[in-house]
């Protein structure tokens, strides 16, 4: 069994670790400099064991720090001693002959330079019969230099999870002194009171190093309000926060997750979002670790192509920060784009963290890593500030351990003067009436109140959206039976609601559950002919049109008219999960998303002295794996900016949502559930069979979604490779008799509600309900308190 080797020891307290590399004095010293005179400690100096930051709530660590239980020092402190136990490298190399490697470290990290493991993995332990392999030459794992800083290596090509690793590898870049910047590392980042930089600092350093760390901005909120924080001013006062490295921060590195040698690493000013959370007393403590660019740079056709092939790829990895891990099972992903966020906050690294969606990547990480998710409607929360992607579907959300915790950081980011209204954003141009003129945290249903109330969703409609929770595979089988076992025996039967469903051809119609009156094909019957009637003369690749229903030409006037009035059928090929992109005109990307000219766009605002436009960032840049490598290529030539595919997926988008809420009228539906994901947890570079995992829902139709825990998950059938028919490639596959297993350790699953535009306050309500009345949320058990290590 491998394990991830202990960093390099180093003094328990990062205070005195900055002082022992001549960074920083101390937290206190550095206000005495600012203020120019002396300044006492804080009163109530905590014991270490005095509060527990593991699984604190943001009311638990104010509680704490108005009592004296603790300071603001104390909490970032605790998180520092975590991330330096457990954010460590949690994946080897999968390597051709299984041969070790020499030992070499990566970039700092909480006073620690990062040590990867020497022991790889041989290939042919996770891909057999490669003596046949015919294809691209696989690209193994190794060691190189990263193109950030040559000085350090990162793992590249393919790895897989290390078991039971201690190491989690969810946080990119922390707001330390010294280690935050790598234009500015070092002695180069050294506190101003230390005196004069280094005659060969970069230029940018002397104003970046004017900036406290995360610990320093800890000590300042502690000096200027100790036991008294003005919590209706500043509602984040000291919660540390984690925030995806597509949001720009000031203060910290920001290069979207990408191996890129920016002239300075840091930009000049805060995304909005960051930008308000910082104004209400969060503290800024670190970047997670995610997929490069949220879902990859794509792919818009052109000459470039893969050299290298990496079947099925990794999630949540990165040329310069890695992989991360799932704490459940380090063997195991985290789940989506934004699986270092989800880690980060299961395995309580931080306290909430700020994720980002374009398909499923802030519910899958909350899914598989125990937590809950708020997902807003698009244009609540600003995403302005992100680097790529920022196209309609593309949006930011918030991770925390509790959906309670989660409505609260919804309210914080709210501006006293402008609201939800960002002048930087055009979607947060929203009608006035999509915003509560409530704070969101009211419609929370905590353990008091639903033990006043035990029915306390009594007359709430609920539909089960049934197209989730089809059993394609027997390994789609466990989880969709264990949520339906929670919707009826804890929504019902419990919490009193009323239960709807959609009818799906493929999951059998259930007897006890009231079926809908009007599905969402008959709201597309009526709509698509009067509204986008085009898209009957789509075709497929074949020539075969697309819409085909046999015994009627869908492209005729006459069906058209008929099936406006449901006198005619609709292919019975469209359902709610797949009108995003049944159908739809051909695009240059899978998001019709334009990522050269989003981050043109962004470069400009930017200002940097050397990446300047998409060529310039592809040029000094390395890539997480060459099929990113041939589409940056493909990017720097792409000429079709005025693909009509983008304005298609908008009118798409719009008749989504209309036929979704005509579907809510009808029926007097309150929410839609469903199981966030109904396969377990696959391995890190391990094959998957039949995942039901992009939400093809929420992001499309721009509308709000919760996730919640609900409960865990030992069941698997595990799925090998194998070889495809012209044998150069590698595809999943479940052999016939696959013998139904227990997974060695449990998995957490959870449980989704989506709704209408501007419906946040009856999701925060139904999903708080359900959260207090099972508290499904357990920590994983291999990351508890550092001192019990």
């Amino acid at each position: 069994m491998m394990r991830m080797p202990h960093s390099i020891p180093a003094p328990r307290s990062a205070l005195q670790r900055a002082m022992r590399h001549g960074v920083l004095p101390s937290a206190l010293a550095l206000i005495a400099a600012a203020c120019g005179k002396p300044v006492a400690a804080p009163t109530a100096t905590p014991s270490p064991a005095a509060f527990a930051i593991e699984e604190a709530t943001i009311a638990g660590i104010h509680a704490a720090i108005t009592s004296g239980q603790t300071t603001c020092v104390g909490v970032v402190q605790a998180y520092v001693d975590r991330a330096r136990a457990y954010n460590g490298i949690c994946t080897a190399l999968l390597t051709a002959d299984g041969a070790d490697v020499a030992p070499v470290s990566g970039y700092v990290r909480a006073g620690a330079a990062l040590k990867f493991p020497t022991t790889t993995v041989k290939a042919d332990r996770v891909f057999p019969n490669l003596d046949q392999y015919a294809g691209l030459p696989l690209d193994y794992g190794r060691m190189e230099p990263t193109v950030s800083d040559p000085s350090v290596q990162a793992q590249m090509g393919m790895r897989v999870g290390m078991p039971d690793a201690g190491q989690l590898n969810a946080l990119e870049t922390l707001n330390l002194r010294g280690e935050r910047s790598v234009t500015c590392k070092g002695r180069y980042d050294a506190h101003p009171s230390t005196g004069p930089l280094p005659a060969d600092a970069p230029a940018p350093c002397e104003a970046f190093r004017q900036q406290p760390d995360a610990l320093e901005r800890a000590a300042e909120l502690d000096q200027r309000y100790g036991r008294k924080p003005d919590l209706q001013a500043m509602p984040m006062y000291c919660i540390t926060t984690a925030v995806k490295d597509v949001y720009d921060t000031r203060d910290m590195r920001t290069t979207a997750n990408n191996d890129v040698n920016f002239a300075f690493d840091v930009p000049p000013r805060d995304a909005t979002i960051v930008a308000q959370l910082r104004a209400k007393g969060a503290i800024l403590y670190a970047k997670s670790v995610a997929h490069e660019f949220n879902g990859g740079p794509g792919d818009p056709g052109g000459d470039a192509k893969p050299l290298t092939n990496a079947p099925a790829g990794g999630q949540t990895m990165g040329a310069w920060a890695g992989q991360s891990c799932n704490p459940y099972d380090t063997e195991r992903v985290s789940r989506g784009s934004s699986g270092g966020s989800g880690v980060a906050v299961g395995a309580n690294l931080v306290t909430i963290g700020i994720c980002e969606q374009s398909g499923a990547s802030c519910q899958g990480p909350a899914s598989r890593n125990g937590i809950a998710t708020l997902l807003t409607t698009k244009g609540l929360l600003p995403d302005n500030g992100g680097i790529g992607y920022q196209w309609f579907n593309d949006r930011a959300g918030i991770h925390a351990r509790t959906l309670a915790d989660a409505a609260k950081v919804l309210d914080a980011v709210k501006d006293p003067v402008s609201g939800y209204y960002d002048t930087l954003d055009p979607f947060t141009a929203l009608p006035k009436a999509l915003v509560s003129t409530e704070p969101y945290a009211r419609s929370t249903i905590d353990d008091a109140q639903l033990q006043r109330a035990p029915q306390a969703l009594k007359g709430l409609r609920v539909a089960i959206l049934r197209d989730h929770m089809v059993k394609k595979t027997p390994n789609h089988e466990a989880i969709s039976d264990q949520i339906d076992a929670e919707i009826k025996t804890v929504l019902r039967d419990r919490l009193g609601a009323e239960l709807l469903e959609s009818l799906s051809d493929e999951y059998p119609d259930d007897p006890g559950v009231e079926n809908l009156r009007y599905t969402f094909r008959d709201a597309l019957s009526e709509i698509l002919p009067r509204l986008m009637p085009e898209i009957f003369t789509r075709r497929n690749k074949a020539g075969d049109l697309v819409f085909a229903v046999p015994g009627y030409d869908v492209t005729s006037y006459d069906y058209l008219l008929k099936l406006s009035r449901r006198q005619a059928p609709l292919t019975p090929a469209v359902n709610i999960t797949n009108f995003a992109n049944f159908g739809a005109m051909p695009c240059h990307s899978a998001l019709c998303a334009d990522l050269a000219f989003d981050i043109d766009r962004y470069l400009l605002d930017r200002g940097d002295a050397r990446i300047k436009d998409w060529a310039a960032w592809a040029a000094n840049a390395k890539f997480r794996e060459d099929e990113s490598r041939a589409g940056a290529a493909n990017w720097i030539a792409f000429k079709g900016h005025l693909a009509d595919g983008k304005s298609d997926r908008l009118a798409r988008s719009y008749i989504a949502r209309l036929a979704l809420l005509r579907v809510m009228y009808e029926n007097d539906i309150d929410v839609f559930v469903h199981p966030e994901n109904t396969v377990p947890t696959p391995k890190i570079q391990g094959p998957n069979i039949g995942s039901i995992s992009m939400d093809g829902i929420s992001p499309f139709f721009q509308i709000p979604r919760v996730a919640v825990p609900a409960g865990f998950t030992d069941v698997v059938y595990e799925p090998q490779y194998a070889l495809n028919a012209d044998k150069t490639d590698y595809i999943a596959v479940l052999a016939p008799g696959t013998p139904k297993t227990k997974l060695p350790h449990p998995m957490p699953i959870s449980i989704t509600f989506f709704a209408g535009q501007g419906d946040e306050p009856t999701l925060i309500k139904v999903g708080t309900a359900y959260e207090s009345a099972t508290h499904h949320r357990r920590p994983p058990p291999d990351f508890g308190p550092v001192s019990s290590r």
